[in-house]
């Protein structure tokens, strides 16, 4: 189990970004999400009841109290260590990197039983363009969401490493991209960097046709491809979250 202090820091953040949120009720739905917590599950550790979960994170309520707040995030904090803490692992990862990977980074998680590709990608809606017929059944651990705009532009090359979170067995999945080339070069040079290291599945989502060198990449480097035509990140989210 990670020491207090460090669990004072991840309780630092995440109340820190539900007060200063301008939609605080937003802010601890993502939290909540991120963690795999239902809201009935939520409720009764806290003591209350679901609908005051969902009043809170649908506006229905006024902004939380500070002291609803901490209990909420304790709450959180307690339910995943039960659970064996890996939504905190993965968070003091991204915490220790730069804040520009915490801010690139849309949602991390580990599966509690292994996914093979071909069910991953049928639960998101995805389609296999590189290692069709050859990857559908291999496995996968877990899932890394990252905005691709500021993951390139922005997050230092020695930090990507921590997008990995517990596993490399896992789906790298990228939004905001408009040709497909970018997230494959930083994937290449992450390799480089990395001993040859890489994600067991790319999903691009968000275009419909690949950039020519990108898919070159994929193809040269056998790193299975996927485009994901789900119509927003808010859905492909939601697609993500129901993966047991």
């Amino acid at each position: 189990m990670p020491q207090d202090f460090m669990l004072k820091e991840v309780k630092t953040k995440i109340a820190g970004d539900i007060v200063l949120s301008e939609n605080p009720g937003k802010s601890m739905r993502k939290w909540r999400e991120l963690f795999n917590i239902s809201q009935i599950e939520l409720a009764e550790h806290m003591g209350v009841s679901a609908s005051v979960i969902s009043d809170y994170e649908s506006g229905r309520r006024r902004s939380p109290g500070a002291r609803f707040v901490k209990r909420f995030v304790d709450a959180l904090i307690e339910i995943d260590i039960d659970k064996g803490g890996q939504s905190i692992n993965n968070l003091l990862r991204l915490f220790i990197g730069s804040d520009k990977l915490y801010e690139a980074v849309l949602d991390m998680r580990e599966f509690s039983s292994p996914i093979s590709i071909g069910e991953f990608c049928e639960a998101i809606k995805s389609e296999l363009i590189v290692g069709k017929g050859e990857v559908e059944n291999k496995v996968l651990l877990g899932y890394t969401v990252v905005d691709s705009i500021k993951l390139v532009l922005e997050v230092p090359s020695y930090d990507y490493v921590r997008l990995y979170g517990a596993t490399t067995q896992r789906a790298a999945i990228f939004t905001q991209v408009y040709y497909g080339r970018s997230p494959m070069v930083a994937i290449k040079a992450m390799q480089a960097g990395m001993g040859g290291l890489r994600p067991a599945l790319v999903v691009y989502h968000g275009i419909k046709k690949v950039d020519r060198l990108g898919l070159e990449i994929a193809r040269r480097e056998k790193i299975p491809l996927a485009l994901c035509p789900v119509k927003d990140i808010a859905s492909l989210l939601d697609l993500l979250r129901k993966i047991e």
